[in-house]
């Protein structure tokens, strides 16, 4: 899905469970919780902390928290969004609209507000090195330049570039990706920053 700029154009460009995201906006609405849309998605915040998010995609439509790690999830509903990528983050996936039960949402919503309002949160670690890849310090002693603008480079954009090489399984995937963030090290540009 292409990004969006409001809720009401990310719920009508949805090719999936439009009406699922409707449902569970609407239980959001319900909520002190601002409506916003960052990363492209609904996102729903409380004095600025981001508290949850609302995605669709294929096979699900779901929640994120964002301190879901937190949370007391007495009905066992939250995953890990990524094992060893994300320390706070949980997701609550929906597979069919008879998993949507406003009353069990509205009281995890409620108790994200709380861990909110408390400053309850898991930060992320900042300290922890960053572990340049080989085939990235190749890729960066060929081309021209590189080297210097990666090392110009804050340390959380480093870090970024280091671990989404380190992520890919596949050799392939590895140099793919390769070719894909050089230029953007050679610019000067983020990974992630057209999301921020």
């Amino acid at each position: 899905m292409e990004r969006t700029k409001s809720v009401d154009d990310y719920i009508a460009k949805a090719s999936h469970w439009q009406n699922e995201l409707r449902v569970l906006r609407e239980i959001l609405r319900t909520t002190e919780l601002d409506e916003g849309v960052k990363w492209g998605s609904p996102c729903y915040t409380y004095d600025g902390k981001n508290v949850v998010g609302l995605a669709s995609f294929k096979s699900y439509v779901g929640l994120w928290f964002h301190q879901g790690v937190l949370l007391q999830d007495k009905n066992s509903v939250l995953i890990t969004a990524g094992d060893g990528t994300t320390k706070a983050l949980r997701q609550w996936r929906m597979t069919f609209a008879g998993d949507i039960k406003p009353s069990v949402i509205k009281r995890y919503v409620e108790e994200a507000i709380k861990l909110a309002k408390e400053g309850k949160a898991i930060k992320p670690d900042r300290a922890r090195p960053v572990v340049i890849p080989p085939e990235l310090k190749r890729a960066l002693r060929r081309e021209k330049g590189a080297t210097a603008a990666f090392s110009n480079m804050r340390l959380g954009l480093r870090r970024e570039f280091s671990d989404y090489i380190a992520d890919a399984k596949r050799t392939e995937t590895k140099l793919s990706r390769i070719a894909k963030i050089l230029p953007m090290i050679i610019a000067g540009v983020g990974l992630n920053d057209k999301y921020r």
